[in-house]
């Protein structure tokens, strides 16, 4: 969140665009030395919150296109506000892939942070022997299993979990579709490090092919739907056309490939195919088996989401659907990626 300072001057841009450092200096004068304007000026800017035209003396501010996909929001104010009483994008917003492909959607510090991990990534399993590396990959896997089942209501514990994909040992009290749900979890894993470049470049048909092994054997359609879905907490509408769904799915495809990043890459494939909802059930397992992938194949390390709080997670999901922002999602994804190098390798 901007502070009281960042926050007027911000406020003044919004409402002033095109405005100078001198015009804005004059505004705050009484409150804020002419360096501190430009000081706050270069955070607001290092931030992506706005952005300049022209140079020099002739150098004007505006607010950032990118602003309302990276700003911060408190989400627990945001969800104060009971479904029908939040301002939101009701329908699925066509231009986000323009938006996605202009904006740097990590910052300087998150893409450090970030490498200098990936950086410890490889210090450490350049030490472990094949045998080691596998061992840590099956517990994340696990792991891995075990959580992205329960985002989707999974019952079985972790321990369970581990009983079930280790010994084949199914849990008393659940139901088949539990077990089989996590059973295809390792399957789709299992096939990804078998075939690390498998998915890459990114296609359709090549994500339709691990929403397959992700539903086998469950009552849900393969290939992409033919008609309306629902999402439970929010009033967001994805798309309802087949012709539609296969062209925002497209556009997510050519996004992920032209860009540069991994991690833009990964993140970016966990919000979208979320966002575009363009199978019956299964959309955020694939997101993140398929995210999964394309981290494993430029040699980055995995993540499990083991820590992240089911709630959280579609809280800030929920976010990217109705507002189009990342920042909440951004912060998970960072924040496990750290968790997966500490913890496994």
């Amino acid at each position: 969140m901007l502070e009281r300072r960042h926050t007027e001057i911000f406020n003044f841009i919004q409402t002033h665009e095109n405005c100078s450092t001198g015009e804005i200096h004059k505004e705050y004068e009484t409150s804020f030395s002419y360096a501190t304007v430009k000081r706050i000026l270069s955070q607001l800017l290092s931030e992506r919150f706005i952005i300049t035209v022209g140079k020099g003396k002739g150098t004007r501010y505006l607010i950032s296109p990118s602003y309302e996909l990276l700003n911060s929001i408190d989400l627990e104010s945001y969800y104060q506000k009971e479904i029908d009483e939040r301002e939101i994008k009701e329908n699925f917003n066509i231009d986000i892939f323009e938006l996605l492909y202009k904006s740097e959607i990590l910052t300087k510090a998150e893409l450090l942070k970030l490498t200098h991990l990936q950086e410890k990534y490889q210090e450490n399993i350049s030490q472990l022997s094949d045998h080691e590396y596998k061992k840590e990959l099956e517990r994340l896997a696990i792991d891995l299993s075990w959580k992205s089942s329960q985002i989707e209501g999974n019952t079985y514990s972790l321990l369970e979990t581990e009983r079930l994909l280790k010994d084949k040992e199914t849990a008393a009290g659940k139901t088949k579709e539990e077990a089989i749900m996590l059973l295809n979890h390792k399957d789709a894993l299992d096939f990804i490090v078998e075939h690390p470049n498998y998915l890459i470049p990114l296609t359709i048909s090549k994500i339709e092919d691990i929403h397959s092994l992700l539903i086998k054997e469950l009552a849900v359609d393969k290939n992409l739907r033919k008609r309306r879905v629902g999402i439970s907490g929010t009033n967001y509408r994805p798309l309802d056309n087949e012709f539609q769904i296969r062209e925002a799915l497209e556009s997510t495809c050519n996004l992920v490939n032209k860009k540069q990043n991994i991690f833009e890459k990964a993140l970016l494939i966990l919000v979208l195919i979320s966002y575009i909802q363009p199978f019956m059930d299964g959309n955020k397992r694939t997101a993140r088996i398929v995210s999964n992938a394309v981290l494993m194949n430029y040699k980055h390390c995995p993540i499990s989401f083991r820590t992240v709080d089911s709630v959280d997670y579609k809280k800030a999901m929920l976010l990217f659907y109705e507002q189009n922002n990342i920042s909440r999602f951004k912060e998970i994804f960072i924040n496990q990626f750290e968790f997966a190098v500490k913890t496994y390798f």
